[in-house]
């Protein structure tokens, strides 16, 4: 099985760049030459915090003096016993101050919206929350990192660990020690506002990549510790009446589509908080919902559960469910409500102290309290290092979807190149420009970029050293610039559509009359390659005409740098989708009013003033993105796990062993050959798929292991993957409701091994009794 552990030195691009393999049991390091692996070693190991271990850490503690009367700032008792030794000293109330976020963090403050609470016990932590799936949204002078479905692209733990590192030492040097980041959905709709902040629509890799990013977060910087705060759980799917809809679906559906990434993320990664959502479930808000202490906590997982901002809609239900703090302002959980629910008996002192001891042991977990934020945060904390990780994001996460005629890269043949489009300048057409696709949209106007690298500027100096002249027109007339594309060897037009927090696509088509230009541009000129900077999949009614199309995103700041590495060849594609690609809306899951954007009083529009809960249905099931087009037999415009490279790769000898598994013989080895048959080196990403028998009713395939391997031309490798049936994503089992228990039927399974859900090796397994 695939395991999230970090992997220095994977350049993954151009010649002499290393490989690495699975033998045996787990995958071995090919080390690559230096000059090859040099920009994420540098970018992992540089910058002002040491990387130690946290066992290192505490260890660097142990010795310290321990403050007068605060023995819980002993370093070298538990988390567990020093929570307790602080607790044993709280008043009743000081207690409640853990259960409010602007209370538990600000221990010299005393009220809140106008509730009063008495001062925090000494020796207690400062402690400030930054949102930041893709950077640290907040503070001036960060680095804006690409979405995180271009790193879902890369398919690449390693990155992901790199950038949770690299975000984490920014946050805690401009005053941020939590961060409410990485977040889950599973793309279950490819219009969700939110999708491009997530990692995609498969449990295995959405689960590692979130595990590899708080990794990176929260052990990435010994000495500045910032908490990792996983969101939003669970079946939070949809922006549109995200606060007034409820996610209607049945038990094996919630617990194998949308609590299995959940799951793969706490147990791999363990994140200090988790942050339950918005939207009812089954008709009870996710925050009071029984879902939190039988589904989140039931696994052993030992964090606190925070709501979001405005999530909460009762005391004592809330409390009895599992959460444990309140976002922001004390609203539900002040002081008087959970007395009075204390005194009426509809809640305990022993899930108020529960609930406190779980915030008190995360803080301590992490660091916070033996890390005090700085006393002046600094003004700017971007830096190189951490500029390579956005750029690395941006090139690793880019896909090259169609590349007709090897169009790309270009060569010095292309003399001329128009680049065409608003989103590829500086210079804001229309109020758009490159850096309005830096980043996703946060509510109000998108993201700005102060340091954007804009990829005209990037072309313009990457043709000239090819001997090329660029000339650049910003779409706004598509009659001009189909005029300028017909005077150039090769035009490369970017479309673009904005989207994010807050609101839902209506639609597939690009924004700003961009499949018109794109259409136009590709009648004038028969070599055009396009650019898309989106935030989810688009439907590409142009795509027959054009010979050469990039998924980049929203690419970050780094992204024009990315891009004109990638276009000339000076790097090699080697990304993947994270989500299916759709011919058209009505080919969808969710193709129905129903399913969404769901009813209110029967309807899909919601009448003014109606205040109603919408009905979302998630009768679809477990049939979400490429289980839905494989078991339906629907033939997408890209399916999930597909990308090209300026290479080809050949998959050949697949073998399984065992042939029979039974209960002497749990795992079974997957082997197979990967060739490099082209002149270029690159990477791929073997991806191993999972068909259980009919009698179990799962849809499609199930992705079960990925991972990346580099190739010299002409260079094969033989992997081997192992099968765990009982690793924590359960490859062979499903839910069973009756049961409640996760089952595995007898029967004859399926191994699928390629390089996209539409893999191209097959063979089958028997499991006995």
């Amino acid at each position: 099985m695939h395991v999230s552990h970090p992997r220095k030195g994977d350049r993954r691009a151009g010649p002499g760049a290393g490989s690495r393999t699975r033998s045996g049991v787990g995958w071995k390091r090919w080390i690559a030459p230096a000059a090859a692996v040099g920009l994420l070693v540098s970018a992992l190991s540089a910058g002002p915090a040491l990387a130690q271990s946290s066992a290192g850490q505490a260890a660097a503690d142990r010795g310290k003096p321990v403050p007068a009367g605060c023995p819980w700032m002993d370093t070298s008792k538990s988390p567990e016993k020093r929570a307790q030794l602080l607790l044993a000293a709280s008043t009743l109330d000081q207690k409640l101050r853990w259960l409010d976020e602007q209370a538990a963090n600000n221990p010299t403050q005393t009220t809140f919206n106008g509730v009063t609470y008495p001062a925090q016990v000494p020796c207690t932590p400062t402690v400030a929350y930054a949102d930041g799936p893709d950077y640290v949204r907040g503070p001036n002078g960060v680095t804006i990192f690409p979405a995180q479905l271009a790193l879902a692209s890369s398919w690449s733990t390693e990155l992901a660990t790199a950038k949770g590192k690299a975000q984490a030492d920014e946050a805690f040097r401009a005053g941020r020690n939590g961060l409410l980041s990485p977040q889950i959905t599973s793309a279950r709709t490819v219009l969700d506002g939110r999708i491009t902040d997530s990692f995609g629509e498969d449990s295995l890799l959405s689960g590692d990549l979130a595990a590899a990013q708080t990794t990176g977060i929260q052990d990435g910087n010994a000495d500045e510790p910032v908490m990792s705060v996983l969101k939003h759980y669970v079946a939070n799917e949809q922006e549109l009446d995200r606060q007034t809809s409820s996610s209607n679906l049945d038990g094996r559906t919630l617990r194998e589509v949308y609590d299995l990434a959940f799951q793969i993320a706490v147990s791999k990664g363990n994140p200090a908080g988790v942050m339950c959502s918005y939207n009812q479930v089954n008709g009870v808000y996710a925050c009071e919902n029984p879902i939190l202490n039988n589904l989140l906590k039931a696994g052993g997982w030992s964090g606190y559960v925070v709501s979001d901002f405005g999530s909460v809609h009762s005391t004592a239900p809330s409390l009895n469910a599992g959460l444990d703090q309140e976002l922001n302002r004390p609203i539900y959980y002040t002081p008087a409500n959970i007395r009075a629910a204390i005194d009426n008996g509809s809640t305990s002192m022993a899930q108020v102290d529960s609930a406190a001891s779980r915030v008190v042991t995360a803080y301590i977990k992490t660091g916070l309290f033996d890390h005090p934020l700085p006393a002046t945060p600094a003004a700017s904390v971007t830096n190189a290092a951490n500029q390579k990780v956005a750029e690395q994001i941006a090139e690793q996460g880019s896909v090259l979807l169609k590349n007709d005629g090897g169009i790309l890269p270009l060569t010095k043949k292309a003399k001329t190149v128009a680049v065409i489009g608003p989103t590829a300048s500086k210079q804001a057409t229309n109020g758009v420009s490159a850096a309005t696709v830096c980043a996703i949209k946060n509510f109000g106007p998108p993201t700005a970029c102060p340091n954007v690298v804009a990829p005209l500027d990037a072309l313009t100096e990457r043709a000239a050293k090819a001997g090329a002249t660029v000339a650049f027109d910003n779409g706004a007339d598509p009659a001009a610039a189909a005029a300028a594309a017909a005077k150039a060897d090769v035009a490369v037009v970017f479309g673009y559509e904005i989207q994010g927090e807050g609101a839902d696509r209506t639609s597939l088509s690009l924004d700003g009359n961009g499949d018109a230009l794109i259409a136009a541009v590709a009648a004038a000129n028969p070599n055009t390659v396009v650019v898309l900077e989106t935030g989810s999949a688009t439907d590409m009614p142009w795509l027959s005409a054009v010979k050469g199309v990039i998924q980049a995103w929203y690419p970050g700041e780094q992204g024009g740098t990315a891009l004109a590495r990638l276009i000339y060849g000076d790097a090699n594609f080697s990304g993947k989708l994270p989500i299916t690609f759709p011919k058209s809306l009505a080919d969808t899951p969710t193709n129905t009013p129903a399913q969404y954007p769901g009813l209110v009083n029967g309807s899909p529009t919601r009448p003014a003033g109606d205040k109603s809960i919408r009905q979302v249905s998630y009768s679809e099931g477990l049939a979400v993105g490429y289980k839905w087009y494989e078991s339906k037999g629907i033939e997408p415009l890209f399916p999930f796990g597909h990308g090209l490279s300026y290479s080809s790769f050949e998959y050949s000898k697949l073998q399984l062993a065992p042939a029979v598994i039974n209960k002497a013989n749990k795992s079974l080895k997957v082997s197979f050959t990967v060739k490099n048959t082209s002149s270029t080196a690159g990477s791929t990403t073997p991806q191993v798929y999972l068909t259980l028998p009919a009698s179990t009713g799962e849809p499609g395939d199930r992705l079960v292991s990925f991972d990346t391997v580099t190739l010299k031309p002409g260079e094969s490798k033989r992997l081997t993957v192992t099968i765990d049936p009982n690793a924590v994503d359960r490859p062979l089992s499903y839910y069973s409701t009756a049961a409640n228990a996760w089952v595995t039927d007898p029967g004859t399974y399926g191994i699928a091994v390629g390089d996209s859900s539409k893999a191209s090796l097959s063979a089958t397994f028997t499991v006995n009794r």
